[in-house]
């Protein structure tokens, strides 16, 4: 590993940068490529880039700035008359606000919970006569599809009852 990175130029701290300038470079060629009249027009083509990254990185999500923090970012990258110094605009944003989405910690605990709760509700139900159909489906079904509304309606219930957070 290191005699890999000797070869490319010392520690490998350039590596990281030139490929972090490759990924800001290609998402700024993609976001310029958009007509940009207006702020909706901006902030569409933000919410779009985050989707992009969002939907390229299976695992990580990451969260889209704040509305003031765009429009910021606009007033700023909109009064600059250089190409070179929009995109340097650009790169610091992006820097600066692709932060990794925080876990959500009642989704967290309801899918370590509702397996096991499943299971016990399954066996339950099997001794209820009203529920004799819960013997024919099997656990490899019956778990994860319990786990999968269980939190359907965490998520439902916070969005109901916190209108204004994003969950």
């Amino acid at each position: 590993m290191g005699l890999l990175m000797s070869y490319m130029g010392g520690t490998g701290f350039g590596l990281a940068t030139q490929a972090t300038s490759f990924v800001t470079g290609t998402l700024y060629d993609r976001f310029i490529e958009r007509q940009i009249k207006d702020f909706d027009a901006f902030h569409a083509a933000i919410l779009d880039i985050f989707n992009a990254i969002n939907m390229a990185l299976p695992g990580k999500h990451y969260d889209a700035p704040a509305h003031r923090e765009i429009e910021m970012f606009y007033e700023e990258w909109h009064s600059e008359s250089r190409e070179d110094t929009k995109k340097e605009i650009f790169s610091k944003f992006m820097y600066n606000n692709v932060n990794l989405s925080k876990a959500d910690e009642s989704m967290m605990i309801t899918g370590l919970v509702a397996p096991p709760a499943a299971m016990v509700a399954k066996r339950a139900g099997q001794s209820l006569p009203q529920l004799s159909v819960v013997k024919s489906i099997p656990d490899v079904a019956f778990v994860p599809t319990a786990t999968i509304f269980a939190l359907i309606a965490v998520k439902l219930s916070k969005r109901m009852a916190f209108k204004n957070l994003p969950s």
